[in-house]
């Protein structure tokens, strides 16, 4: 009983007085909703105005970032004496002014200097030293992920570990073990140093995907008789396309873009020297033929960004497997 008055008391203050006007009700009503509405406007507003800040700061960084590239294009066509002279924005003055672009320094550069032999030496380097190293961190990443043996983890640290020894300690022991092979000078002596220096990221980047994929897909294939490179080749490798194709943008940008290790292990010769020995040549002992380096320039980016822009699908997927578990 004494619920029950209790019941009726509340729903005897809940309803309106008596001296309280329809409108005044109704209009009450309106001022709710309209708060609410503007409290979930406000916040789309703010979350809108956050993205267009992020918008417009990502476009700005890409133009920063994109303006010396635009610069070493237009200046790479530009007369010796306009670049000179003149910075490359006032060629936007009149674009359409053809007789201020040329290329002869695109000429000067592939047939007077041989800049193409030197570029076909590139890719001789930079093909070979790429895949080397990603077949063999393959092999040893599907080991330390999946095959049972002693000291595996002590191994692998070790591995990873070389990855703080700088490449500089390694040249002079190097140079010593091709000399007694008689092989200093040659392409097969820089394939080796590129993937002794190459090793340590492409098995620490291997091991995290291949680590990170089912144990149920090693399993089954174990019970259906499958051997260790069986399920390496048919299983583990067409599943790990991210990684691989990370670790191929990686190595390969790295030993097209090298010039240290180039210069140490093949030289200056014609017959064995890279675009980047070529490019440090281009520009002349006082530095009077600087204005070739960016037609010079130019043509050793082609390559990369076409490797880039083919397997870029992969690369943030490559780089971020294995990092989170479940």
């Amino acid at each position: 009983m004494s619920d029950q008055m209790r019941g009726d008391e509340v729903r005897e203050d809940q309803r309106p007085d008596a001296d309280t006007e329809p409108g005044e009700l109704a209009q009450e009503d309106d001022e709710v909703t309209k708060g609410t509405g503007a409290g979930v406007g406000g916040g789309k507003g703010v979350t809108s105005g956050s993205s267009w800040v992020v918008r417009i700061s990502v476009l700005a960084l890409c133009l920063l970032w994109t303006i010396p590239s635009i610069g070493l294009l237009v200046s790479s066509f530009r007369e010796r004496t306009d670049v000179q002279s003149t910075g490359w924005w006032t060629a936007f003055a009149s674009p359409l002014d053809f007789t201020q672009w040329t290329l002869s320094n695109y000429d000067i550069v592939l047939f007077e200097n041989d800049f193409a032999g030197a570029f076909v030496n590139s890719l001789i380097v930079t093909i070979p030293a790429t895949l080397i190293p990603i077949s063999a961190a393959a092999f040893a990443a599907y080991a330390f992920s999946w095959m049972e043996f002693q000291g595996r983890e002590v191994i692998f640290v070790i591995f990873v570990g070389l990855l703080v020894v700088p490449l500089q300690v390694a040249f002079v022991p190097f140079i010593r073990i091709f000399e007694t092979l008689g092989i200093s000078g040659t392409f097969l002596s820089v394939w080796l140093a590129h993937t002794g220096f190459g090793m340590p990221l492409a098995v620490y980047i291997l091991r995290n995907y291949m680590g990170s994929l089912p144990r149920e897909v090693i399993e089954s294939a174990k019970v259906d008789g499958a051997t260790q490179f069986q399920t390496f080749w048919r299983l583990i490798v067409p599943l790990s396309v991210p990684a691989l194709a990370a670790f191929t943008i990686f190595q390969f940008l790295w030993v097209w873009n090298d010039f240290l290790v180039a210069l140490v292990f093949l030289g200056v010769t014609p017959d064995v020297k890279v675009v980047t020995v070529a490019l440090a040549e281009l520009i002349g002992s006082r530095g009077q033929d600087w204005h070739l380096l960016t037609a010079a320039a130019f043509i050793t980016m082609i390559v990369p960004m076409i490797v880039f822009f083919s397997l870029q699908r992969y690369f943030v997927r490559g780089l971020t497997a294995g990092s989170v578990k479940g």
